[in-house]
């Protein structure tokens, strides 16, 4: 997810609406009631190779550790770094990927088969000591890992072969499967990890994965620049460029002009300011892929005002959704009927409009909502949301919840911190102190929405404002045990319908991914799979 996945998470998606209904977040167009758009999994594949790409991320990575990069910025560049046991393809399916296999022969037990002839960048071969150790780092408290968490069912993983892991656990757990395709199932050289010690993942003690690039070098505050690892296993995914430079630009204003002008070739989450100017523009096109995001507001503190539901109905109420997508996202957005978006039911898509359906419309009705806001007591009561300038959106979100609760008879207070403290109110309890709400930009890194909902269990590390409901605890344990798809997805359903029924988190909008490829360059993965595929590796020339 993350409720991020979640979450660090940001609402810096792409501000254009989500995909229409039948389209289940993977392929199709819509308007939104604004200008039209087609959904698609990947851009025009390459027709020749070019020498170097630079590409332009919205922030400077704060790590490229692996079992802390939990945000945007550092999964983009591991994406194409570092690999996982199993591999999110573009139209958010899951494939083998280190491992060539994997077998579950009772509930409680998961064995997984690795691929033979698979070299780190420094030439050493991976093993299944490798492995242990990778998925191990999460498990240890000195790490500081946000995905420990998804190891809680964890009583062993062993070396049961020289390419073969089996993992133990103490209760059944499908999730923890399914993430071996994100950031848990990362496979690092135990004897880097040794050597590299506190230093590994910054500048100075660097990475040493099996990707199809190598990390050259990290200047920070100035870019990060990958080179082409030779020795890649997957010839499939041989890079169709030398190098891969990445430039950090936080102002929206000048990361459109670097589009623009050529400065960089492109880049992922397209500031949605800039959309209409640069879907307009002979220097490139925008795609737009899908996502399994959706931009909603977390609350923080349940022992407050939002504590009670009448007041998050109230809230809910009084937001007026469809205006809240002109002004952030220039009329071309969908209201939210759930925290999840459609996008993020890839398991089984041909049941999604059926969930969904079963879902009631949102509802805008301030009178209504003002008398709940009387009957909790609650008139006059403080609430507050905190704000960052990490993007356009984030504002603008924050200042229509700021006028719907006053409508209604809220005090909302907007608190506004810098984008490093804005990331840390999702790793880091002590940074919620004082606040209520978040806006956040939930999202699942596997094509499973059971990943999101896990996250509002009883004690989860998403579930930020300890939220608690036996009733939910308990359908997600059902969930989690069940292994075939369909029936995982039914019984996710019903979280889903618990969650919309409880809000604990308040749904706003959803929208696609998106990408800017530059004229001369084609062949990127357009959608959210991009944080764990090797997108950069399909990059070449738009012309032969």
């Amino acid at each position: 997810m993350r409720i991020s996945r979640a979450t660090a998470l940001l609402v810096c998606t792409a501000a254009v609406a989500a995909v229409t209904a039948g389209c289940s977040g993977a392929t199709g167009s819509g308007s939104g009631g604004g200008a039209a758009y087609t959904v698609t999994p990947t851009s025009p594949a390459a027709k020749g190779a070019i020498g170097a790409l630079t590409w332009s991320l919205y922030a400077e990575p704060y790590t490229l550790d692996y079992a802390l990069a939990y945000d945007y910025p550092p999964n983009t560049v591991l994406a194409n770094v570092c690999e996982q046991l199993l591999r999110v393809t573009p139209d958010l399916k899951i494939e083998p990927g280190l491992a060539v296999k994997y077998d579950n022969p009772d509930p409680k037990t998961w064995v997984y088969t690795l691929r033979p002839g698979v070299t780190f960048h420094d030439g050493t071969s991976m093993t299944a000591d490798d492995v242990v150790a990778s998925l191990k780092r999460h498990m240890d408290p000195a790490t500081g890992s946000p995905w420990g968490s998804a190891f809680r069912n964890v009583a062993s993983i062993t070396s049961s072969g020289p390419l073969e892991v089996t993992i133990r656990l103490s209760r059944p757990d499908v999730l923890l499967n399914e993430l071996m395709a994100a950031s848990p199932g990362t496979v690092e050289s135990a004897a880097f990890l040794t050597k590299a010690g506190k230093d590994y993942g910054g500048p100075k003690g660097k990475v040493n994965c099996t990707g199809p690039y190598a990390l050259d070098g990290w200047a920070q505050g100035e870019s990060v620049t990958l080179k082409k690892y030779p020795g890649y296993w997957d010839t499939t995914l041989a890079p169709k460029n030398d190098t891969v430079t990445f430039t950090f630009v936080e102002d929206p204003a000048a990361r459109t002009n670097a589009f623009l002008s050529g400065t960089a070739d492109g880049g992922y989450m397209v500031p949605a300011t800039s959309l209409t100017q640069l879907r307009s523009t002979t220097k490139g096109k925008v795609y737009f892929g899908p996502n399994t995001a959706a931009a909603d507001l977390s609350v923080l503190d349940f022992k407050g005002p939002l504590g009670d539901l009448k007041v998050r109905r109230a809230l809910s109420m009084a937001l007026d959704r469809k205006n809240i997508v002109k002004a952030a996202a220039g009329g071309v957005g969908v209201p939210a009927k759930a925290p999840t978006a459609r996008g993020a039911w890839a398991l089984v898509p041909e049941k999604t409009d059926a969930y969904f359906d079963a879902l009631p419309e949102p509802v805008y009705d301030v009178a209504a909502a003002k008398k709940l806001v009387e009957e909790a007591g609650a008139t006059g009561r403080r609430i507050t949301l905190v704000t960052s300038s990490l993007a356009p959106e984030i504002s603008v979100v924050a200042n229509a919840v700021q006028a719907a609760g006053r409508q209604i008879g809220l005090d909302v207070r907007l608190r506004s911190v810098a984008p490093e403290a804005y990331s840390s109110i999702f790793v880091d309890p002590e940074a919620r102190k004082g606040l209520d709400l978040v806006i956040t930009n939930g999202y699942d890194n596997t094509p499973d929405p059971l990943e999101f909902y896990q996250y509002l269990s009883t004690g989860h590390v998403g579930n930020y404002g300890n939220w608690s409901n036996a009733e939910y605890d308990a359908a997600f344990d059902r969930a989690n045990a069940e292994p075939d798809p369909a029936r995982r997805a039914d019984l996710t359903a019903e979280l889903q319908r618990i969650a919309v029924r409880e809000l604990p988190v308040i749904p706003l909008y959803e929208a696609p991914y998106s990408v800017f490829l530059g004229s001369g360059v084609t062949g990127a993965p357009t959608g959210i799979a991009q944080l764990y595929y090797p997108w950069a590796a399909t990059i070449g020339a738009a012309r032969s």
